[in-house]
């Protein structure tokens, strides 16, 4: 089992109505590496960060089991930078400073020993970097995720399309299904999408869980209910870690299994709000993860017994 993850390693600085962080450890590969990590499911990362990333950061990552080498330093240049700022519900926010930095000119580079992973995760980059990567591999994954936005949909379509086509399961949110397909509806949406190449396609959406859609077969999963909601900022990146991961430990890419793996990722991301950044997910147990399971798990069971309709009226 093993899972390969292209993403961003980056600077974030959050302002929320609950608070605000100095600038701290984010980007979307980070959030991936470290779930996976508490899955305990061996993981690499591949991105770029500039000489301004400490090495306690990387020595971090490394102590929670994920493989450093494709991460590529530029010692001149100036790692990735996102400052946010979130309104009131906490599911809109406007974005307050972007520095692409050393991520403008960033060419991946797969190391030797992960060119065949079970499981890729192209996390959300332009789709030019995401084709490298397949590119670079020696084999097909088993599985193959992809995560993208609507900003590719408004500037990559052509190469968005062509990384689309190539992947096995497609996540993004119920507001870029519905750009992607030109449907409102996101039981059109999903037609539409998955006629696209992908065999499933995950909704994201936010405090209303997600949606998995697989051939004929639609599945639908809540979000947990949180007392505290601090952060919400790498939130769909740890659902998606968590979905990866799960995937890749059982070698299981049926829709069952995603069903499952949608409760792994739901679960993990819910911790991820309850603190800025990735704190919380860096001081995670795996106890702790269960119990939330546990709590997922009864927040969806339940007994019904349906009536016989009487034949004979």
């Amino acid at each position: 089992m093993s899972l390969l993850i292209v993403g961003t390693v980056a600077f974030d600085s959050i302002d929320t109505p609950f608070g605000s962080s100095d600038t701290i450890l984010g980007g979307a590969a980070t959030f991936i590496g470290l779930s996976a990590s508490l899955l305990q499911v061996p993981n690499a990362i591949i991105s770029v960060v500039g000489g301004d990333f400490p090495e306690e950061y990387l020595e971090m990552l490394k102590t929670k089991g994920t493989d450093t080498s494709g991460i590529e330093i530029i010692p001149t240049g100036k790692t990735f930078f996102w400052h946010g700022k979130y309104h009131h519900d906490m599911n809109s926010r406007d974005t307050l400073t972007t520095e692409v930095n050393v991520l403008a000119d960033f060419e991946p580079k797969v190391p030797k020993s992960w060119k065949s992973p079970d499981v890729l995760l192209l996390g959300n980059l332009h789709p030019s970097i995401q084709l490298q990567v397949l590119q670079q591999l020696d084999q097909r994954p088993n599985c193959v995720i992809l995560d993208t936005m609507n900003f590719w949909m408004d500037s990559a379509w052509d190469q968005l399309l062509e990384v689309i086509a190539k992947v096995d399961i497609l996540t993004i949110n119920d507001e870029e299904a519905r750009q992607l397909s030109g449907e409102y509806s996101l039981l059109k949406a999903a037609r539409k999408i998955l006629n696209m190449g992908p065999k499933s396609l995950i909704i994201k959406k936010g405090e209303h869980g997600a949606l998995l859609f697989h051939d004929n077969h639609i599945f639908s999963a809540p979000a947990l209910l949180l007392e505290e909601v601090y952060d919400p900022t790498g939130a769909g990146d740890t659902f998606a870690g968590g979905f990866a991961a799960y995937l890749a430990k059982n070698r299981k890419y049926d829709f069952s299994s995603m069903k499952t793996a949608i409760i792994y990722g739901s679960a993990l991301a819910s911790f991820t709000v309850e603190k800025f950044g990735t704190e919380k997910l860096q001081s995670l147990t795996r106890e702790e993860l269960a119990e939330r399971l546990k709590a997922f798990k009864n927040l969806t069971q339940y007994d019904m017994v349906l009536e016989q309709q009487n034949q004979n009226k």
